[in-house]
């Protein structure tokens, strides 16, 4: 039996949750095996990760395998049949190469800085 696949995001981070929350809604609007879980909310040992690794990229969890970054798109993409035809062409040996450099050295990077912003506006505010 395939367990579902599980996805950790970041639900307070606004591009995440933009992004994840409309895989969400695709998935559950289609009963696909796919749970959804916020690094705020959810029981981090059973990730192995601590919330501040968890918050620097996403992660997917399926058949036992932890997958993160572009890889872990594509398991999720894979999983979503809207979706297959993006996996399929990020997959791509050379698209994969550039999309993973581009994920890993900006994107995931920027956002994980603009998170931790964020963190220190509200720990200021509430002071």
């Amino acid at each position: 039996m395939t367990e579902d696949t599980r996805v950790l995001y970041n639900a307070d981070c606004p591009i995440c949750n933009f992004e994840i929350s409309h895989y969400a809604k695709y998935s559950g609007d289609r009963a696909l095996p796919i749970r959804f879980e916020d690094l705020n909310r959810a029981e981090m040992a059973d990730w192995g990760l601590s919330r501040d690794e968890a918050a620097r990229r996403l992660y997917v969890l399926k058949d036992g395998q932890m997958y993160s970054g572009i890889p872990a798109f594509i398991v999720l993409w894979q999983d979503m049949p809207r979706y297959r035809w993006l996996a399929r062409i990020v997959a791509l040996p050379g698209l994969h190469w550039l999309a993973s450099k581009t994920y890993d050295h900006v994107l995931a990077p920027s956002i994980y800085r603009w998170h931790l912003r964020r963190q220190r506006a509200v720990t200021s505010t509430s002071s």
